[in-house]
């Protein structure tokens, strides 16, 4: 079973479940994940980015694109991974995640080591996060889909942007080397 820690000793609510369907693929320190492509406005290099004072690390600050004034969190930092710094494959995923203050939708803005592909995951091929027991936090995989011999996390990033509004910043624990 998998542990949710908004629902502690339950399942993880269905809502937020992995679903089939078509999802952009990018990697965060050597390994791939993935987000719906739903999520995503537009993908474009890595820019000048503006810091906010009293920000956590893994908020890098804000950009202006186009007028529109973007957070912007490096989910290397955020996932706890090493980051082997800004390269010319690392760019900023522009999404829409869910408004921390009711209905709606707000930009949101990720840094990615770089993007692989737009890949289609039928219900077949994504498979509930496994258990890694209590102390490993996954609240922000929502699924693991199968790639051909490898695996993609699938990410929730209006669970990563819903963490920046309640103030939990902690990074999550890295994960085993392999």
């Amino acid at each position: 079973m998998t542990q949710h820690p908004s629902n502690p000793g339950g399942e993880r609510p269905a809502a937020t479940a992995a679903r089939s369907g078509k999802y952009l693929t990018f990697t965060l320190g050597g390994e791939s994940y993935g987000i719906p492509v739903m999520k995503v406005r537009e993908i474009i290099r890595l820019c000048p980015i503006t810091r906010v004072a009293n920000m956590p690390p893994h908020v890098r600050g804000v950009i202006n694109l186009r007028g529109k004034v973007i957070p912007v969190v490096d989910l290397r930092i955020r996932f706890g991974l090493v980051s082997g710094g800004d390269h010319d494959r690392t760019c900023i995923v522009v999404t829409q995640v869910a408004a921390g203050d009711g209905p709606g939708a707000r930009p949101y803005g990720v840094i990615v080591d770089a993007v692989e592909e737009v890949a289609g995951f039928s219900a077949d091929d994504i498979q509930p996060t496994p258990d890694f027991g209590g102390a490993i936090d996954t609240r922000f995989i929502i699924g693991m889909a199968k790639a051909g011999a490898g695996v993609k996390a699938l990410v929730d990033l209006d669970a990563v942007a819903a963490a920046e509004v309640t103030g939990c910043h902690a990074p999550l624990a890295a994960p085993a080397s392999s």
